[in-house]
């Protein structure tokens, strides 16, 4: 009945978009975001939808103003391209709808260049809203004041997406953290109280991304493991999965640091085939943390540095976010980051100034206390105006962290720190050995044997530093000496591509050659 076209605008470049090592690995995006196969999924079937993920594909402008309707979403970090986007669509008449993290934390941002708002989760408000507008009776604002029973939530539709353009597939398991940090919108949007899938959708969900030929997963769940009685059921039935199918999928996601201190679900992750975790470390300051009210960072139980290495000695790498300026930082807190990172072996550290999200806590509190900066774009690249800290003391000291943390000596010796172990390994590999787990395995490890040599091939023949070029091809020989898995190559080299992203997006903002950008 009606033509739909749902747009997700590209990102600006930043940390997670991987946008210097993507060419690399002959991949135009990093990961589809979960939102519009999922809606495509939640549409009605009397209706046709298209998807454009701008991250992969240039929007078709013409197509677009043949559709009845044009969807846009996107995050805070996508909200000066959808601003572009809408008032293109407006040009063109085209009857414009809107929805996302950054419209339901900030819905009159694009007033006058969308038809209709939705506001919060849409597995309700979305088809309510194509029934009402066959009727002509369609609403300006939706907002789903009931969070969504992830019971009932349908298969993303996949096959709508270009998904070969992807370097890793994308899931979701569940929504919702039970914690409280100040600064985060997740508790905002999606609430306290994890809400999980059924075992039976995760699976239909691994049977459609495996499909789709993608063989790494990150699982975007904020905080996999909010609810761990429940995760750690599914997480056996993912294993049952895994094991049937011969191990085909390889998983990453985001958990907290609580982690560290559930044995039996450290081994649940590895036995399914979890490779690596995100964790939201933010401060080796305990001021910091008790301030912000990450209350889970500072239990007993060892500490953070003790945690960190507890799961990646379990076969689970760790990726972290750091954040700087809070209110009891002074100046000594870029030398204590940096000193912590490196002594935690964790390779990559999204490292970025505390930044106040609207309807946040924090956000409430710093505007009672007059203590936001009201541009857009923020002249020290966040809205926070520190307590102890100019603010160009704070951008200053956030660009220095990021150079010595991605200067290859200092990037090097905390990853081989961890690699060069011989007994490291990691994801089920750590439990038993690669040739013994299935058929299935043995033709991954000798793709991935293939995929690792081709990319390595491309890192010395496109990476401009002859410098960089030498110091990779000493350290794939270094890992070599210690590693002989083609796998674990892999990911290795996949470590050299994501370093010249990162240090080459430090060393750009440094100098000033590219936009400033805040990676948290």
């Amino acid at each position: 009945m009606a033509d739909i076209v749902i747009i997700n605008p590209r990102f600006e470049l930043s940390y997670w978009g991987m946008e210097h090592a993507l060419p690399f690995m002959g991949k135009s995006g990093n990961l589809p975001v979960a939102c519009l196969p999922l809606l495509a999924a939640l549409t009605p079937a009397e209706h046709t939808v298209t998807l454009v993920d701008e991250n992969v594909e240039p929007i078709d402008w013409e197509r677009c103003a043949r559709a009845d309707i044009v969807g846009v979403t996107g995050m805070s970090v996508q909200r000066f391209r959808m601003t572009e986007i809408l008032t293109e669509l407006k040009q063109r008449g085209c009857f414009v709808v809107v929805g996302g993290a950054w419209v339901t934390v900030q819905e009159n941002y694009f007033e006058g260049l969308a038809d209709v708002v939705f506001v919060g989760e849409a597995e309700q408000t979305w088809p309510q809203f194509l029934g009402e507008w066959a009727q002509g009776l369609h609403q300006c604002r939706y907002e789903q004041l009931e969070k969504t029973d992830m019971t009932k939530v349908p298969t993303p539709r996949f096959d709508l997406l270009k998904m070969k353009r992807y370097a890793f597939g994308s899931l979701q398991f569940s929504r919702g953290c039970p914690f409280q940090c100040e600064f985060c919108d997740i508790i905002v949007t999606f609430g306290r109280r994890p809400r999980i899938k059924t075992a039976a959708q995760v699976l239909a969900e691994l049977d459609a991304i495996r499909k789709t030929g993608l063989r790494i997963v990150f699982i975007v769940d904020d905080n996999l493991i909010g609810n761990k009685k429940a995760i750690k059921q599914i997480l056996r039935e993912v294993i049952g999965w895994q094991q049937r199918h011969g191990y085909p999928l390889t998983l990453f996601t985001e958990a907290s640091i609580d982690l560290a201190d559930d044995q039996e679900l450290l081994d649940l992750m590895v036995e399914a085939s979890f490779i690596a975790t995100f964790i939201g470390i933010e401060s080796p300051s305990e001021d910091a943390l008790r301030e912000t009210k990450k209350f889970q960072n500072v239990r007993e139980g060892g500490t953070l540095l003790e945690k960190v290495h507890r799961i990646q000695d379990a076969g689970m790498e760790v990726w972290c976010g750091m954040i700087m300026g809070f209110d009891s930082d002074d100046s000594s807190i870029f030398d204590r980051q940096i000193e912590f990172i490196q002594n935690s072996r964790i390779s990559f550290s999204m490292s970025g100034m505390l930044s106040a999200i609207p309807k946040t806590p924090l956000h409430d509190r710093l505007a009672s206390e007059g203590r936001l900066d009201p541009a857009d774009r923020p002249e020290f690249g966040t809205n926070v105006i520190p307590l102890q800290i100019g603010r160009e003391e704070l951008l200053e000291g956030y660009l220095r962290v990021l150079k010595e943390l991605y200067d290859p000596e200092a990037f090097f010796a905390r990853t081989d720190a961890l690699f060069l172990d011989p007994s490291f390994e990691i994801g089920i590999t750590s439990k038993r050995r690669w040739w013994r787990i299935s058929p299935c395995w043995l033709r991954s490890e000798i793709q991935s044997l293939i995929e690792a040599l081709g990319l390595f091939a491309r890192l010395m023949s496109q990476v401009p530093d002859r410098a960089l070029r030498q110091q990779y091809r000493k350290r794939v020989w270094g890992f070599l000496k210690v590693h002989r898995r083609p796998g674990l190559l892999l990911f290795y080299v996949f470590h050299l591509a994501m370093h010249y992203h990162v240090s080459r997006l430090a060393n750009d903002m440094s100098t000033r050659e590219s936009q400033l950008v805040n990676s948290f």
